[in-house]
């Protein structure tokens, strides 16, 4: 057994399939000026979006000078890929932490427990954010331009299908459990439907069953 010491983070031990977790994308570092800015942006680009949003606002919302704002991120860009960086850190912490919360051996976790145990922790979160995923809102925004903060969008989206990937120990079943839980996330916030997490689970829970049984059987050869 490898069990997960005091002072290593469940980014760092070993997956329920013997991988290693995804390391969580750092906090942004800032003063704790800049801190209130991120604060005030992050709040205010969820709420209202990231190009109906001015820096003039962010900076009267933190109670601080555009100045002060550049001269902590240097520009709007360097806000907004903070600001994602931040909710990315945010997440994906919450994610390893409820994994490691509940297996102080990864290596115990059966795959099918392990992906209910993040879709679980995905409708939690859902619920205390119903305007829906703030990356998907941001690339709705940002991808025809040349932002920085496409590059992090991109990130979070695979280090989410990588999650996926050393729970089951399979790269093909991690698609399209990353896909279930896509589209748990647009049908959850769009369309209000309560039942879209649970639904999900299921359909997952099905798709890892399948695998298990399909690797289980031998090749057509085999069986003559």
């Amino acid at each position: 057994m490898t069990p997960t010491t005091p002072d290593q983070h469940p980014s760092d031990a070993p997956g329920p399939t013997g991988g290693v977790w995804p390391t969580a994308t750092p906090a942004p570092r800032t003063t704790r000026v800049g801190q209130r800015v991120l604060e005030a942006a992050s709040a205010l680009f969820y709420e209202r979006g990231i190009t109906a949003v001015g820096v003039e606002l962010v900076a009267e919302q933190a109670q601080t000078t555009k100045r002060t704002l550049y001269q902590r991120f240097g520009s709007k860009d360097g806000l907004v890929t903070a600001y994602l960086r931040r909710r990315a850190h945010a997440w994906q912490t919450t994610v390893l932490d409820a994994l490691a919360a509940r297996w102080a051996d990864p290596a115990e976790a059966l795959p099918s427990d392990a992906v209910r145990c993040v879709l679980e922790v995905a409708e939690r979160w859902a619920a205390l954010n119903p305007g829906g995923c703030a990356f998907v809102h941001a690339w709705a925004e940002l991808r025809s331009t040349s932002s920085d903060a496409v590059v992090v969008i991109r990130e979070e989206k695979r280090w989410m299908r990588d999650l996926f990937a050393v729970l089951t120990a399979d790269d093909d079943l991690a698609e399209q459990l990353h896909l279930v839980y896509e589209g748990a996330q647009v049908t959850a916030s769009t369309l209000s439907d309560p039942t879209a997490w649970a639904r999900a689970c299921e359909v997952a829970d099905r798709l890892v069953t399948a695998r298990a049984r399909s690797a289980d059987q031998p090749p057509p050869s085999a069986r003559r």
